[in-house]
């Protein structure tokens, strides 16, 4: 039986595992995101709550983290999520995993107070989840990316009113 649940420690090779193999196996390949995950895990802001795993029958097949972001202008700064990485054993692909750790990681930053989550991701998969383009909304990543790549998802009616800038991730995205 699918389970999907917050994450354990003894879980934390498995996912090295799984992230390691599923993203070697995608167009862009293997970027360190295994080593990305360790990290967000030290900072002090890591809420273990917003890391899950999708465990079948005592195996991890999917696994998702959302890390603390703020999207920054020359006025404000506002506070929100991020989601990365996400991943799914490529066996278990299109079965619907991705979809429950999506919604599953959604209910939880709305239940924390959160109004937005950002992804870096496909363009042929996230807009279906309510992503759009973040330029729409005049939010710019910090690094170089194709525009339609970056996007942003109101989790809230009315979340990312007023909101622009600069997206400012974690230290532990600096690699």
């Amino acid at each position: 039986m699918m389970l999907i649940r917050t994450i354990r420690q003894e879980d934390y090779s498995a996912v090295d595992d799984l992230i390691r193999t599923t993203f070697s196996k995608t167009a862009n390949g293997y970027r360190n995101e295994a080593e990305l995950v360790s990290k967000i895990r030290l900072d002090p802001s890591y809420h273990k709550k917003l890391e899950v795993v999708a465990d079948d029958n005592n195996q991890i097949v999917g696994h998702g983290l959302l890390s603390k972001i703020s999207i920054v202008n020359s006025h404000q700064s506002f506070p929100g999520l991020c989601l990365a990485p996400l991943d799914v054993h490529p066996d278990f692909q299109k079965s619907g995993i991705g979809t429950a750790i999506i919604n599953e990681l959604e209910t939880r930053a709305i239940n924390q107070g959160y109004k937005f989550i950002s992804v870096l991701g496909w363009p042929e998969y996230y807009p279906r989840f309510g992503y759009h383009k973040a330029s729409n909304y005049g939010i710019k990543s910090p690094f170089p990316v194709p525009d339609e790549t970056y996007m942003i998802k109101e989790l809230v009616p009315g979340g990312l009113r007023g909101v622009s800038g600069t997206v400012k991730y974690l230290n532990a995205f600096n690699l």
